[in-house]
This record gives C-alpha cells, structure tokens and sequence, in this order.
C-alpha cells in the first residue's frame, strides 16, 4: 500500500500536505496530536474520503479509480473512532450484515463471523442485542466487524477506546497474528499499544510526516533525549515533535523573510 503527494483538505485547512508513505505486511502504528492529520489518513486509505491531490495505490489498485473501489474495498477492514451500528441487530446479525456488504460468501459467511465474534471475546454475547452491551463490548463488535473477512488491509482508528487493560492485551495478541500477512495500521494514543504491537512507527504533525521508524528507535531516541514521560517511547515521541517542530521553523524562517523584503 503506497501514497505519493497525498494532499487532503477540510474547507481551507490542508489536513495532510504532500504524503509520501508506503506500508507492507506487518502492524504499523500511527500517532501524532490531536488534529495532526491521522484519522484524515485513515479515511482516505479507507475509500471513505476523497483527497484533494496525490495517488492512493492499495493492493495493486488505484483507490482513486471509482471503478476500482468494490475490489478494494472487498479486501478493506476498517474501524473509524466512531462506527455506526444498528442497536436492534444481535452482534450476529450485525456483524454478518458487515460480511454482506463485503460480498462475502453465502456459504463462508457465517462461519467467519462466528470465527470473528469469538476472535475478539464475545462468541457468549453472539446472539446479545448490540444495544444491551456495554462500550468496550460494543468496539469489540467494531473489531470483529473490521476482521471479518480476513482482510489484506486493516485500518483501525483508536481501537482499544473503551477497552480493558486484559482486553487490550488480547487485542495486542490479534494485530501480531493478524500483521503476520497483512497489512494493518493502527492510529492510536496510547504509546503501550505501540511498544508491544507495531513493527513501525509514523508519527504525523501538523498534516506532514514528523518521523518514521521502529518502536525501538523511538525508544532510543527517548532514552538520549531525556524529558517528561514515563515511558521511553513517550519521550521518543516528544523528542521527535521538537525536532520536526524546530525543522519546521528554520525552513519558514528564511521563506517568512524573503516575503517581508518583497
């Protein structure tokens, strides 16, 4: 999965700004600020949002090609902040309403969303409305629908909002078996969930990529650099804002110049 010169706007804020990044086989973790750039990322990469420039290829195919989309999108898990579901549908019913729109198998469906509910804790909640679960069960159910159809390609946004410390551990456990043969990217906050799952790190800022590297790197670079944090990638992560940050304002030092002398 490749993006090159990707350029996604919100009315006149550039959200992303020139992108360039490619991801292969393996769990990539996301994280950046609040407003950095991510969940536009995601969305992108997802077929839910249009970029205002730049080429998306996913799986061999140009995502920008509408004629392209349902095979894309066939082979696509994916997992926003925040999903919508239909409280009066059982996590069965709802999650094999998820493989339906896949185009998924009438014969292989219900067997996989079974495979899917009991991948994520909940095969005793199967045939429980989605309405009577509490809030970590219900993004559960938002895992289990993102990997129902055992996909190429996994996006999931803040996946463990609401989880557990035990379930986080578990889901930990899915993204490792699930990266060994596809490609997954994880925006999230929580630095544990990087250490433990990602085989890389991106840290957007600011609509650009800020750094790019392994947890352990990123570790490391926390250990050198010292500061606030309790973990060393925390630190790694606050040192590589401030570089991005200082690189940032060096090459608009000398631009901001030369436009006041003109």
């Amino acid at each position: 999965m490749r993006v090159a010169g990707l350029r996604v706007r919100h009315r006149r804020t550039l959200a992303l700004d020139s992108v360039d990044l490619d991801f292969g086989p393996g769990v990539h973790g996301l994280l950046g600020p609040n407003g950095a750039g991510k969940t536009s990322l995601i969305r992108v990469l997802a077929t839910v949002a249009e970029p205002a420039g730049g080429r998306v290829e996913i799986l061999g195919h140009d995502a920008l090609d509408h004629r392209r989309r349902a095979a894309v999108r066939r082979r696509l898990g994916y997992l926003p902040q925040e999903f919508g579901y239909y409280p009066g549908f059982t996590v069965r019913e709802f999650v094999a309403y998820v493989a339906w729109l896949k185009e998924m198998p009438a014969d292989t469906a219900p067997a996989a969303v079974e495979r899917a509910v009991a991948r994520v804790g909940l095969a005793d909640r199967i045939d429980a409305k989605v309405r009577t679960l509490s809030g970590g069960m219900v993004r559960r159910v938002g895992i289990a629908q993102a990997v129902v159809n055992d996909p190429r390609v996994l996006l999931l946004d803040e996946p463990t909002a609401g989880l557990d410390p035990k379930q986080r551990v578990d889901f930990r456990e899915l993204l490792r078996e699930l990266g060994a043969s596809s490609t997954v990217i994880v925006s999230t906050h929580l630095v544990e969930d990087v250490a433990a799952a990602c085989t890389d790190v991106t840290l957007v800022e600011g609509g650009r990529v800020a750094y790019r590297g392994t947890p352990a790197a990123l570790a490391a670079l926390g250990e050198s650099a010292g500061g606030a944090g309790d973990h060393p990638i925390e630190r790694g992560y606050a040192a590589a804002l401030r570089a991005h940050r200082a690189a940032a304002a060096r090459t608009a030092g000398p631009a901001a110049a030369e436009g006041a002398v003109r």
